[in-house]
């Protein structure tokens, strides 16, 4: 594997928390649909354009097989969405790749997963660096105010 990533010495349930953590981070409503009797899906995200995407997070020390893809491809029907993804800290055996091609299931490994962090970090950076800016701003705007 490669370099190690946060969700390395995570279990599978702190990992679905750490996803929630970093889709909230990017903009998306992110619902827990719970550890068990989930239907196949761990998380339905929405964006705020309203399109909502079911995801199964797979924590695994070896690669994900096809069944993780058959699970969510079962659930999109059960959640009502056409927009289906397995998310993982490791990679996908050819057979997964190939089932969730024909099914239309997004994949994301662990190189796509380290790219959505770095992109979280950033949006959490700017954010930052907004929110100083707004106040900074309102600081100057009541020091005027007060003239101090």
């Amino acid at each position: 594997m490669a370099r190690s990533l946060p969700m390395d010495d995570m279990n599978g349930i702190e990992f679905e928390f750490f996803l929630v953590d970093l889709f909230e981070s990017l903009g998306y409503k992110v619902l827990n649909t719970g550890h068990s009797g989930d239907f196949g899906a761990d998380l339905i995200i929405q964006s705020n354009t309203g399109e909502k995407k079911i995801i199964q997070a797979k924590r695994y020390s070896s690669k994900v097989g096809i069944r993780a893809v058959q699970e969510v491809s079962s659930a999109k029907n059960y959640y009502n969405v056409h927009n289906a993804a397995v998310i993982t800290n490791n990679y996908f055996s050819e057979p997964a790749k190939k089932l969730a091609l024909s099914n239309n299931i997004k994949l994301i490994d662990r190189d796509r997963l380290n790219h959505l962090i770095t992109k979280s970090e950033q949006k959490r950076t700017e954010n930052n660096i907004s929110h100083k800016s707004k106040s900074n701003k309102k600081k100057e705007f009541f020091a005027r105010l007060l003239n101090i």
